[in-house]
């Protein structure tokens, strides 16, 4: 951030300051209603930010956030001349923050002391007050129903977006990479949109739709581990070789107090360390890491790094983005990269390989020939019903196997 200019002198001149290290702190401060200083057309302007109307995850689940908060305030505003004395602000704190981490399981302590739910809370008592604050505005009451029946439909089922997304992502746990996670997630939430219908009646993610292709693998970033174990150059081996058991790593990256790699330890080393008599487990890891490095970028393409720990022999390589450590990729996602890209390979062919079934034939009996009519005066007489019906029947009947697929489809 630009702290150069000073803002009182500008004001002096007559200029107009950007105040660009308010507005960089200012956005850093969560508030459900935020006070914003802005330029627009050289002009400026404070306003102020309503931050639960982009709350979704669809268009229409905003909507319905939009009419049932204005809803409320409207009626409330017109109902209660001072809150403040039918709860205390404690209470209030203390009820935002129960919300913040139970959602619509939550338990609040209400007005005048009152133990309530919130399913109980919006169901019996919100959404009434915020369709007579919509009724109040002259909102048209088809809009209200249905923008308020969207909030109503997402409490009593309890699928929320945050519970969608929790609910989605833990099913996919056992069966997929943490990216692969992410990935499906974020496909889903954008297809689901797509349906304009609300959360409420969305289905779970699901891993196929992570369209786990190669494109997801064609560099670092989109597999690389981001939940490191670090440690310090000054930690003892001793610790290092716990955590290596705790966690079940084969590698530890070796930071310093700025979060710049300086190195790594494997766990051949720390074995051979042992193994030799080291002096005492106490020994600082500095001792033991190697110092010199291989690295990648984030941007780095998989064949570029596959390459590279190829060349070198490396077990791993640390991912690094302006000297700051942010990732590792070890031979264990490749393995498991290899493994279904292959499992992939074989199902495909499999289906590929399968016999196409044949059509299934049906046995059609010959009609038995009409019998010859006698030579007498009676031969150009009609022929008989039943000797018209099977001359039909005959004509009717398939002539080849191409002609019978023909009529069955």
């Amino acid at each position: 951030t630009d702290l150069d200019e000073n803002p009182m002198a500008l004001l002096d001149r007559g200029e107009i300051p950007q105040l660009k290290a308010l507005r960089l702190h200012n956005g850093t401060i969560y508030r459900w209603n935020r006070a914003c200083f802005g330029i627009t057309d050289g002009k400026p302007h404070l306003r102020i930010e309503n931050r639960v109307l982009p709350a979704g995850p669809s268009t229409l689940d905003e909507m319905a956030n939009a009419a049932f908060w204005c809803g409320m305030m409207v009626e409330i505003g017109a109902r209660e001349e001072d809150i403040t004395r039918r709860i205390d602000f404690d209470q209030a704190a203390a009820n935002f923050y129960t919300a913040a981490r139970e959602g619509v399981g939550s338990h609040f302590t209400w007005l005048d002391h009152e133990e309530i739910s919130a399913r109980e809370l919006v169901l019996e008592r919100l959404l009434p007050l915020a369709a007579a604050g919509l009724r109040r505005q002259n909102v048209d009451e088809d809009d209200a129903k249905k923008y308020l029946g969207v909030v109503e439909e997402r409490v009593r089922s309890g699928r929320t977006g945050a519970r969608w997304q929790l609910s989605s992502w833990n099913s996919l746990r056992d069966r997929s990479t943490q990216a692969e996670r992410a990935n499906a997630l974020v496909a889903a939430t954008a297809q689901r949109q797509l349906t304009r219908r609300p959360v409420s009646e969305w289905e779970r993610a699901r891993l196929d739709e992570a369209n786990t292709s190669k494109g997801n693998y064609a560099r670092v970033e989109n597999y690389m581990t981001t939940d490191l174990f670090t440690v310090q150059a000054d930690d003892p081996v001793e610790m290092v070789a716990n955590l290596m058991i705790w966690e079940r790593l084969r590698y530890v990256p070796i930071e310093d107090e700025d979060h710049r790699l300086i190195g790594i330890v494997t766990h051949r080393a720390v074995l051979r360390f042992l193994l030799s008599g080291g002096s005492t487990l106490r020994t600082p890891i500095a001792d033991i890491m190697k110092r010199e490095v291989s690295t990648v970028t984030p941007e780095t393409p998989t064949i570029d790094a596959l390459r590279l720990m190829r060349q070198l022999q490396l077990g791993c390589l640390p991912v690094v983005q302006d000297d700051r450590l942010v990732g590792i990729v070890t031979e264990g996602d490749f393995l498991e990269i290899a493994s279904k890209l292959l499992e992939h390979q074989l199902a495909t062919e499999a289906v590929l390989a399968e016999p196409v079934p044949p059509a299934a034939e049906k046995k059609v009996e010959k009609p038995a020939a009409a019998p010859a009519p006698a030579a007498s005066s009676s031969s150009s007489s009609p022929p008989s019903s039943s000797a018209s019906s099977s001359a039909a029947a005959s004509a009717a009947a398939p002539s080849s196997t191409a002609d019978k697929v023909r009529e069955s489809s």
